[in-house]
């Protein structure tokens, strides 16, 4: 009896080790990839001067900006899964006052922050595709906004999340970006082009970069938006403005930052929008 416990005791302790072992290399593979300093490409960029402070303003709110950054983009936690993360979207018009035109832009478009380390949760991968002029005017409207407020904490990442980082499956904003760039939705010809640029910053980040479907967070699964394809304009209009799909029902995520974000949304651009979403599915096999 003794021999058996002596021997499940050598077979505890090496399992512990292994645990243990595992845990470490999780939390450094993770904390690598945290710790990256990709190389940023100089962004393309109007003068400020010619940039439009309206369109600044709006694109901050039409785009969701203020969604996970808070009112006036002044930070906010955005995301608190147990386990996973705890992250904050930062003070926008106080980091503006320590950070380059190009810092910000980068930040935007490429998914890298201030520091330089790649940025988590940040829409890159769809915000990639702002004109150099949209994105001129967000950092203009972002820099008329008065500097008040606090910083907000630090990112914490929790041992779920830490797996996903190592797994693939809560990738960086640069990861994401390169691999939007590399699957593009469907060109329909130029007379839906602003619809597909629009569907491309604002719909992409949850629907994938074709706009077949993915999990936007975690069991939560942004359909395809072929199934747009039946709905007519007042029905695609009125999903927009209040999130409520013809049934009624309020939708998990979409029905928020439609009320939030969406809402602001033009007449023109939520025609575009629609048109470009429904030759798609007409077109789908």
């Amino acid at each position: 009896m003794a021999k058996i416990l002596r021997w499940a005791g050598y077979l505890f302790g090496a399992l512990l080790l292994i645990v243990i072992a595992a845990a470490l290399a999780i939390w450094a593979l993770s904390q690598r990839t945290l710790g990256e300093r990709p190389q940023a490409k100089p962004e393309r960029l109007i003068p400020a001067s010619e940039a439009s402070l309206e369109t600044g303003q709006y694109l901050l709110v039409a785009r969701a900006c203020a969604e996970c950054h808070g009112d006036q983009v002044r930070g906010a936690k955005f995301l608190d899964i147990p386990k996973v993360a705890t992250l904050y979207a930062p003070n926008l018009p106080l980091l503006a006052k320590t950070a380059t035109d190009q810092q910000l832009a980068q930040a935007i478009r490429q998914g890298i922050g201030h520091d330089g380390r790649p940025l988590l949760i940040m829409p890159s991968e769809s915000y990639q595709f702002f004109t150099d002029a949209e994105t001129a005017a967000l950092i203009k409207a972002i820099r008329a906004l008065p500097p008040t407020g606090a910083a907000t904490p630090p990112v914490r990442i929790g041992p779920r999340g830490r797996v996903g980082i190592v797994i693939g499956k809560l990738e960086t904003g640069p990861a994401l970006v390169e691999h939007y760039a590399a699957s593009q939705p469907a060109d329909l010809g130029p007379q839906f082009a602003a619809g597909r640029h629009i569907a491309m910053t604002v719909c992409s980040g949850c629907h994938g970069s074709t706009f077949g479907g993915k999990e936007a967070e975690p069991g939560t699964f942004a359909p395809d938006l072929t199934k747009t394809g039946a709905y007519d304009l007042p029905a695609f209009t009125r999903l927009l403005r209040t999130g409520l799909p013809p049934s009624g029902k309020e939708l998990k995520m979409m029905t928020g930052v439609s009320r939030k974000a969406f809402s602001h949304m033009t007449d023109a651009e939520i025609a575009q929008l629609h048109a470009y979403l429904k030759e798609r599915a007409n077109r789908a096999p």
